[in-house]
């Protein structure tokens, strides 16, 4: 695609518009590319959370800082400098091209189109799923409810061949709940959480 700066007027060139209409259908291999290198995820959550446009330098730094893991004040100028140079002549051309950034190289300012909206959703984690498999408690409130009536039961006839036979099988199944829980980790999420 051809893209534009922000120094191109729209109605200069039918390239600046084909670039803009060709923003909105970015496909899904389009957007994982876009959002491939950290630096220009990065990028993007910075822009997310400004305002309006922001400096070049401004965002530089604050990338390199998330890189480093250390504030902007603790940055030396070579770790400022590799972040900036890359910004400039790669990351933000290539969001400018397709219409996610306004670019403006010359003057160094940096702001997100309407378009930036598309790939925020992307830069969350996969949230994990809402509800872990419940079956293993079943299986589990299930023995218990049963170990308790046969208790019972136990209890007030005494032991014979049949209850005997019916604790095994109680048995049995808690072996397997207890076994199909710890495979699948139920009970584990239940304590780290």
């Amino acid at each position: 695609m051809i893209g534009r700066s922000r120094t191109d007027a729209v109605g200069d060139s039918p390239q600046a518009s084909e670039s803009i209409e060709n923003s909105a259908a970015l496909s899904l291999d389009d957007i994982y590319h876009l959002l491939q290198t950290q630096r220009r995820r990065d990028v993007l959550r910075y822009l997310r959370t400004a305002d309006d446009r922001v400096r070049l330098r401004e965002l530089a730094e604050q990338v390199a800082a998330w890189e480093q893991e250390t504030t902007i004040d603790d940055l030396s100028s070579d770790e400022r400098q590799r972040v900036y140079i890359s910004l400039y002549q790669s990351h933000l051309p290539k969001l400018d091209t397709h219409g996610i950034v306004d670019y403006d190289k010359d003057r160094g300012w940096v702001e997100p189109t309407p378009y930036a909206e598309r790939l925020y959703p992307y830069l969350e984690p996969p949230s994990q799923a809402s509800s872990p498999d419940q079956w293993p408690r079943r299986y589990a409130g299930t023995v218990v409810c049963c170990g308790l009536g046969l208790a019972a039961v136990t209890a007030v006839i005494g032991p014979s061949a049949g209850l005997v036979s019916a604790w095994v099988v109680l048995v049995a199944f808690a072996v397997i709940t207890g076994a199909h829980a710890w495979s699948t980790g139920t009970f584990d999420r239940d304590r780290s959480n």
